[in-house]
């Protein structure tokens, strides 16, 4: 089994030290769900709520996010990313959002990546509440990474 990188050797949790590590070019994709009803997902198509831009904001509020999950992971280190790019895509039964983290540095973005994703659902949650407050956030997991010493891993 693989030692845990997160725990020193007595068990104490602890930030990695990546101060030797090559500075790689790294790519993370995650992506997530969320489920709500026909009038909620009709309203965001057609810019009726009452909010503002739905998803222009869920993607400002991801971007946003994918920039400060040290912030909000409490073992991760800040990195300096080079781009985030967030999607939308709409289901029948709601929408998928996907991002994409860039870098070139020392360790990889697959927490920013995830985190960007989980910011941007819960926008459109707290955008869209007041139309269904039963909508369901869900599916949200890595896709695939790319770059530092355990190279490349697609889902």
């Amino acid at each position: 089994m693989n030692k845990l990188t997160h725990l020193d050797d007595t068990g104490t949790a602890s930030m990695v030290d990546v101060g030797d590590k090559a500075a790689t070019r790294r790519s993370a994709t995650a992506r997530g769900r969320i489920l709500m009803s026909e009038q909620a997902l009709t309203a965001i198509r057609n810019g009726d709520v009452a909010k503002g831009d739905v998803l222009g904001t869920a993607r400002i509020a991801g971007i946003m996010a994918a920039k400060k999950t040290a912030d909000l992971i409490p073992l991760c280190h800040p990195l300096a990313i080079s781009a985030v790019d967030l999607e939308f895509l709409y289901l029948k039964d709601g929408l998928e959002a996907t991002a994409t983290v860039k870098l070139t540095g020392k360790t990889g973005v697959e927490m920013e990546a995830l985190t960007a994703v989980s910011v941007a659902l819960l926008t459109v949650y707290d955008m869209a509440k007041a139309l269904d407050k039963g909508m369901q956030i869900g599916e949200i997991g890595l896709l695939e990474k790319s770059g530092g010493k355990s190279g490349n891993w697609t889902a």
